[in-house]
């Protein structure tokens, strides 16, 4: 919002002499950021100018210039015409225009010089609008100041300062409004805000415009609202103004006041009853719409668009209208204006409209924010509506544009006042004194606290010591709340009252188990040297037919979003790994390959069921609720990690290793390590993975919570990937639970280790996993930990044989044990290989 500082002070007592700059700190401390300072900008000679010669040059490039001698009075110390050389060609000679001559600085620190150029000594510049810093008036080109200030030519000198009648010497402060302070969109609203921030005396003119409006009666022009869809419940029109002016004289000059007020908050300037409504709505942030009462039939009609509908609006679009656009009608068929966004082309004032019916009305906020989206036609007008709009001043407003047609237009106004008001009366807020105090942090009494809501316009009703009723005024719809009320106390008290305390964390608030875990997990995989990632949790059918998922895989079994943010993946996803390969492949792509990624996060375990719904604006019921939370499916934290290139770098220090199924599988075993589980392995062919280099990880229950190893090789290939990636996933969820459950950490030993080898011979088809198990139910608990070394295949084993080679480790926690003790250990591990698989020893 743009708010030139002398239209602030017919609100507002600025002292005289204040700047942009101290304008714009004293509303920072009430709230309103500042964005920008407008004008003040240009320093040296800026004077009219008249045309007197325009010769048109084309020079060798092709391009044509102007050669013109322009009369700048005495401007330039001589009084000699100034020859200046100009690219536009809005002009002609007899013009009036602005020029700026040697000596001057425009906006940006551009210094203006006398200068050789196109052959010709050009000494100064005939000036358009963004040279100097204004909104373009619609000329694209050239200022020609009459037009632009709606006076004749006569009454503008050459040489003449054109600063002030351009505004230029006059500064405006362009504030950030945000979406709660609706009302500031307003001359009246921020000069209500520097009354608070400065105790400046702060006059309302609403108040004197409603005195003067009349009241509603039986001749005013027909309306009616036929609202039969209101959005949440509430009527999409609650309150209509309409008033008539007759007789408006279609070629009335706007007054340079009212164009230059217009100009200066960022509108162009346009014609009378267009700037007038404009400033109505600057000024007291109404927005008005101005029908050609000709072009109107006997009644206008409130309601819903009907679908399919269309309208062409004031910017010349055909827009095809939705069930729930709020219309103006014209007896309820012919649309005449989207409602609080913008009008039609069929109805607007012209350049021969005489009548005028002046619209002034109260729209409900989230219909017209719909309808703007929903249109993509974001207006002045909709941007104060959908922010909320105080519905008190409707008749105010049109009072005063039917006071300014009336002295500026000549017209006469209509008897007949048409007022529509089904305005419902704010609900009282039940407050507590002491919240500020509590929720701030400064103490404050009951009487500044009553002082501070009283001065934003609130009505205070001390019902109770501990319960007053506080009703907001109608241009505060955001004060629905206690704690809104306190922010208002907060903000006029002085936000540099609030003392910065750092909080103190309340003991035994720490990190959940959970949370615990994740983060052990995350320091974990990291330090391994796997970078963290998040993707998308955004997958499609096809991604699953890629990974092998087969028809009946419950994996394909999730969410379908009914607006995802890719109609290419519409789905929610089952698997944190499938996300994570196109992430790898782009980092691929980048020219990375050594890479090892890994994520946590959440998937969709199981498809949605069919919640309830509830009206917007009633609270659910406990059943509806309960039923609500069912409908959604599990949601689990998964972890997984992927792996490509060299696990091991080659070097000075030896060769090198490639990533292979062994890394996957160590990587989740150092997961349950970590976490205090020790997890189980045996052999799985699960999708996506190589079905004879997958592992299926286990709790020490038996419970599958996934799977690693090496990637199919026709995956890899459908996704474009390099011919070797491994990667697992795991339920974190799941593992987690255990560990709270039965997790523990692993004693610091005292004792030295014993270790003794022995050589198995099984059948080929016995995997090490049997084996592994026998042994460690064979060994006893001073069996701290095994390792397979060796795998021979051949003539000394015998055919549909093998030989595991492992090494035992033994230790006790409570002494250094004997050769006698880890012998008679390790020969009843063997023999309970033995009994479990018919191993024997090799060799024996």
């Amino acid at each position: 919002m743009r708010v030139p500082i002398e239209w602030l002070r017919e609100y507002v007592d600025v002292p005289a002499g204040a700047t942009g700059l101290q304008v714009a700190a004293d509303l920072v401390k009430i709230g309103l950021e500042e964005e920008a300072i407008h004008g003040g900008g240009i320093t040296g000679p800026l004077v009219v100018g008249r045309v007197l010669t325009k010769e048109p040059e084309e020079q060798k490039n092709g391009k044509v210039i102007n050669w013109c001698s322009v009369d700048v009075g005495d401007a330039n110390g001589t009084g000699e015409p100034q020859g200046i050389v100009c690219g536009a060609h809005n002009f002609d000679a007899g013009d009036t225009v602005v020029v700026v001559l040697p000596g001057a600085v425009l906006p940006g620190g551009f210094a203006i010089s006398a200068r050789k150029t196109y052959g010709h000594l050009s000494a100064g510049m005939i000036c358009a609008a963004d040279e100097l810093g204004l909104p373009d008036d619609g000329s694209h080109g050239i200022i020609l100041l009459p037009q632009r200030l709606g006076v004749e030519a006569s009454d503008l000198t050459p040489g003449q300062d054109a600063l002030p009648l351009l505004g230029l010497d006059r500064e405006t402060v362009e504030v950030n409004v945000t979406p709660d302070r609706g009302y500031c969109f307003s001359i009246r609203g921020v000069a209500r805000e520097y009354g608070h921030s400065t105790g400046a005396r702060f006059t309302d003119p609403v108040l004197d415009l409603n005195e003067r409006a009349p009241e509603a009666n039986a001749s005013g022009y027909p309306v009616r609202v036929d609202d039969d869809a209101p959005l949440r419940g509430n009527v999409g029109c609650d309150r209509y103004v309409a008033r008539i002016v007759r007789g408006v004289d279609p070629a009335a000059p706007v007054p340079a006041w009212l164009s230059q007020a217009v100009t200066e908050a960022g509108m162009r300037s346009i014609s009378l009853p267009v700037d007038i409504t404009n400033y109505v709505m600057l000024g007291l942030g109404q927005p008005l719409h101005a029908f050609d009462l000709a072009t109107l039939g006997d009644e206008i009609v409130v309601r819903r668009a009907r679908a399919g509908e269309k309208i062409t609006t004031l910017d010349d679009v055909e827009r095809t209208l939705f069930a729930e656009d709020l219309l103006i009608t014209d007896g309820g068929e012919r649309p005449l204006a989207i409602a609080g966004v913008m009008g039609g082309a069929e109805s607007e004032v012209s350049d021969t409209t005489s009548d005028i019916l002046i619209e002034a009305a109260h729209f409900d906020p989230v219909s017209i924010a719909r309808s703007a989206r929903r249109h993509r036609l974001s207006s002045e007008a909709s941007k104060r509506f959908e922010r909320g709009v105080d519905p008190a001043i409707a008749a105010a407003a049109a009072q005063l544009a039917v006071d300014l047609l009336v002295q500026y237009g000549g017209g006469r106004v209509d008897d007949g006042v048409t007022d529509l008001d089904t305005v419902a009366p704010a609900a009282p807020i039940a407050f507590d004194p002491q919240q500020p105090t509590r929720l701030v942090g400064v103490s404050y009494t009951d009487d500044e606290v009553e002082a501070s809501l009283t001065a934003v316009g609130c009505v205070v009703e001390r019902v109770e010591e501990a319960r007053w009723n506080v009703t907001a005024p109608s241009w505060r719809p955001d004060l629905t709340t206690g704690p809104d009320l306190v922010e208002e106390v907060a903000r006029l008290r002085g936000y540099d009252q609030i003392p910065s305390v750092l909080a103190r964390p309340v003991a035994g608030r720490g990190l959940t188990a959970s949370q615990r875990y994740r983060r052990t997990v995350a320091n974990a995989l990291a330090a391994q040297g796997l970078s963290e990632i998040i993707s998308l949790p955004f997958v499609s059918d096809e991604l699953h037919t890629k990974l092998r998922y087969g028809a009946d895989d419950t994996r394909r079994s999730t969410v379908r979003l009914s607006n995802p943010l890719s109609d290419e993946a519409p789905l929610l996803r089952t698997s944190v790994l499938s996300t994570m390969l196109e992430s790898l492949k782009r980092n691929i792509a980048r020219g990375f390959k050594d890479v090892g990624l890994f994520e946590l996060g959440l998937v969709v375990a199981g498809p949605a069921g069919t919640a309830p719904t509830e009206r917007v604006g009633v609270h659910p019921t406990p059943e509806v609720l309960a039923a609500i939370r069912d409908a959604v499916p599990a949601q689990p934290r998964h972890v997984a990690w992927v792996m490509t290139g060299d696990g091991e770098r080659k070097g000075w220090w030896g060769a090198g290793r490639s990533s292979d199924w062994s890394d996957a599988v160590a990587t989740a075993l150092g997961i349950g390590r970590v976490l205090g589980v020790q997890l189980e392995v045996a052999q799985a062919d699960v999708a996506p993975f190589h079905p004879g280099r997958c592992a299926q990880i286990m709790l020490p229950d038996g419970s599958v919570i996934g799977h690693a190893g090496e990637l199919h090789p026709k995956v890899l290939t459908t996704l474009g990937l390099p011919p070797r990636v491994v990667a697992g996933e795991l339920d974190l969820d799941a593992l987690s639970a255990f560990a709270e459950r039965t997790g523990v950490a692993e004693p610091i030993a005292t004792y030295p280790q014993a270790h003794s080898d022995v050589a198995l011979v099984v059948d080929s088809g016995v995997t090490a996993a049997v084996v592994e198990d026998a042994l460690h139910r064979g060994g006893g608990e001073n069996l701290e930990s095994l390792a397979l070394f060796d795998i021979y295949e051949g003539e000394q084993v015998g055919e549909g044989k093998k030989s595991l080679a492992y090494r035992l480790f033994f230790r006790s926690p409570e002494r250094t044990l004997t050769t006698e003790e880890v012998n008679v250990a390790r020969d009843a591990a063997v023999r309970e290989v033995d009994k479990a698989v018919g191993a024997s020893l090799r060799g024996a």
